[in-house]
């Protein structure tokens, strides 16, 4: 049986599953990368300095909409998004008057034509006021309609669906079941050719869709089975992207989900019953849909990190003004050392989180590298800090950090919405990726070239004599790499000199980078074909690239900011070195950690608990939620109310 054939079925090997998911990805580097040169041990600082800078004329338009973005939002109440667990008619349309429905979309179909940079500032704009509304914007933008149409769209494509779309006909990205998450492979919506080959019917249920309630348009993902043409040739079929009209007939939305953060967001469950789509409204050929939606994702990934970002910045103010204000023992609590760790930490981290998104996205509007790893290392780094530093915030506003801003309102004190923060927040650790995965597709594409020179050596299918000869290819590759890991600058006491005290930052990074890279091999040399099956160590190499690639984004905005804002160069460049700092230490303890680890015995502890031999640890509780469902949804179930609700309705 094809990999085709079995993308519709609930029982996919683990080898089916991978097969489809490396099919998927693009394997090419045609342009070069900054973040997979730090995991093979080239520091190429000439790939991200000078820091890329916008095109003046964009900037401008960018700046304009800015300011009357920052105009309207400030007539917006977040309370009230809070109580009411939705946002208000009036908000939507206020939002669709200034055009922030089209920020992504090219002038040419009526969008703002914004860069990635000025889009994710929107962003961080719309979620410091409430990330319910980030998240409808980023859900409408970065992943549901406008992307895919505009990246892989047929002209006719564009002109149909971009100008709905930039003047507020809501859209939403449909990949996930109810038993399907991160493993594409065993996807059960269907989208079946009609007898004429006019038109697909589409069947099957999606989870989790993200502005689904309210949505005008759908992108879906659905396997079309494999089919004999009249010619006698097959088509294989395989995971497609439609574009669907999310009031076409036989589409229900079951549920609007409610979630412990986002209480504004427009998530449900949305069924498809023999629902008719043109062949038009197909996106790419059949079976490219998980291409697009991995491709969609490079950059859709990168709204995360602005308002993971803007997170940071309110979170600073916040420390800043509380830590000022509250006396403790004689002086502000700031000024006692346990918190004020804290707020360096805030400070230098948030300096770090707004460096890495507008790298990434300077680098990805440039358009002259490819940011696949830089968007994928710049999600799961802010997702993981941008909670960290919530949570150290509420630690220091203590109780009044765990009580809801409506219960302080109601005592008369000023509401500061901590506790919703770190609910909000915590999401972004899932959305578009969670991290355990962030960490596996990245670390795929960061060992690529070793995996490309192993050959046969890591895979677990081939026999001796084919990973006999994959031996002798391989010692090829290494024998001219591996001395190259021995040297460099950043041995140098004089490298990188114009950087000043940065320098040694970069030189730090230029060595950790060799080492990480020899360290990766040696894990390719001890594992070979079972590397991927060591998560743990590929995560730690995956995060120690990560704060590499975060000090390095750090020291390329203060070099910029000698220029462009020279007011603020010095203050940048202490808070970068506190950072990158703090990173080394970090970086330290993972290095350490890459061979010194309690993971052989947590995978024997892991394997008697799911086994039930510790149930007798579970004793002596009662589990509410005995009784009240099964783990996984019976979705063949009948239909129940359609709880779709269009925003003006």
């Amino acid at each position: 049986m094809s990999i085709d054939d079995r993308t519709h079925s609930a029982h996919v090997d683990e080898k089916v599953a991978r097969q489809v998911a490396e099919d998927a990805r693009e394997k090419g580097w045609e342009r070069p990368s900054f973040a997979k040169g730090l995991y093979m041990g080239d520091f190429n600082w000439s790939l991200i300095h000078p820091h890329p800078q916008p095109d003046p004329v964009s900037a401008a338009r960018g700046s304009e909409f800015l300011k009357n973005l920052r105009t309207t939002l400030e007539t917006f109440d977040s309370a009230r998004i809070e109580s009411e667990s939705r946002i208000p008619d009036s908000y939507i349309a206020a939002l669709r008057e200034i055009g922030a429905f089209g920020m992504k979309i090219p002038l040419e179909y009526g969008g703002l034509g914004l860069s990635l940079l000025d889009y994710g500032r929107a962003l961080m704009l719309v979620g410091s006021v409430n990330p319910s509304m980030g998240a409808l914007l980023s859900a409408h933008q970065s992943i549901g309609v406008p992307e895919p149409v505009k990246m892989f769209g047929t002209e006719a494509q564009k002109q149909a669906f971009l100008p709905r779309c930039a003047a507020g006909a809501i859209s939403a990205f449909l990949l996930t079941e109810n038993d399907v998450g991160s493993d594409p492979a065993r996807l059960g919506t269907t989208a079946t050719l009609s007898e004429d080959g006019k038109s697909y019917r589409i069947n099957g249920a999606k989870l989790w869709t993200t502005n689904g309630v309210v949505a005008e348009l759908l992108v879906v993902m659905a396997a079309v089975p494999k089919r004999q043409l009249p010619d006698g040739s097959i088509a294989r079929g395989g995971i497609s992207a439609f574009v669907v009209e999310a009031d076409a007939p036989g589409i229900t939305v079951e549920n609007r989900n409610a979630f412990m953060g986002l209480k504004g967001i427009e998530n449900g469950v949305t069924r498809f019953h023999n629902v008719e789509v043109p062949v038009e409204n197909r996106l790419g050929k059949e079976g490219s849909g998980l291409k697009i939606a991995l491709s969609t994702l490079n950059t859709g990934r990168l709204s995360i990190p602005a308002m993971c970002a803007g997170a940071g910045k309110w979170s600073l103010k916040i420390a800043r003004e509380w830590s000022n204000a509250r006396v403790q023992w004689g002086k502000p609590v700031g000024k006692h050392e346990a918190v004020g760790k804290k707020i360096a930490y805030i400070a230098a981290s948030t300096f770090a989180l707004e460096a890495v998104f507008e790298l990434s996205a300077g680098l990805a509007d440039a358009g002259m590298k490819d940011v696949r790893i830089e968007a994928a290392l710049a999600k799961l780094f802010s997702s993981e800090v941008s909670y960290e530093i919530a949570d150290e915030l509420l630690q220091i506003r203590g109780g009044r950090g765990y009580e809801t801003a409506a219960s302080q309102r109601a005592r008369g004190e000023r509401a500061v919405p901590v506790e919703q923060l770190l609910r909000d927040l915590r999401i972004n650790r899932i959305f578009e990726g969670s991290t355990e995965i962030m960490h596996l597709l990245i670390a795929r594409d960061a060992v690529d070239a070793h995996l490309k020179a192993a050959g046969d050596l890591a895979s677990k299918d081939a026999d001796l004599q084919a990973k006999a000869k994959a031996a002798i290819g391989a010692s090829g590759f290494y024998a001219k790499w591996l001395p190259t890991l021995a040297i460099g600058s950043g041995l140098l006491p004089t490298a990188y000199s114009d950087n000043g005290r940065l320098a040694p930052v970069l030189r730090f990074v230029e060595r950790a980078s060799r080492r990480l890279a020899r360290h990766t091999f040696a894990g390719m040399a001890t594992w070979q074909a079972g590397m991927e099956s060591h998560q743990a160590f590929l995560g730690r190499v995956v995060d120690i690239g990560a704060e590499l690639f975060a000090m390095a984004a750090c020291v390329s905005r203060v070099e910029m900011m000698r220029s462009t804002d020279p007011a603020h160069a010095d203050s940048a460049e202490l808070l970068a070195l506190a950072f990158c700092e703090q990173a080394e230490h970090r970086c330290e303890t993972l290095f350490k950690e890459l061979w010194s680890h309690s993971d052989k015995t947590d995978k024997k502890l892991t394997k008697k608990v799911l086994s039930g031999e510790f149930a007798w640890l579970e004793e002596g509780i009662i589990d509410p939620s005995e009784g009240t469902g099964v783990w996984i949804a019976d979705w063949s179930a009948d239909h129940l109310p359609d709880q779709r609700r269009p925003y003006g309705s």
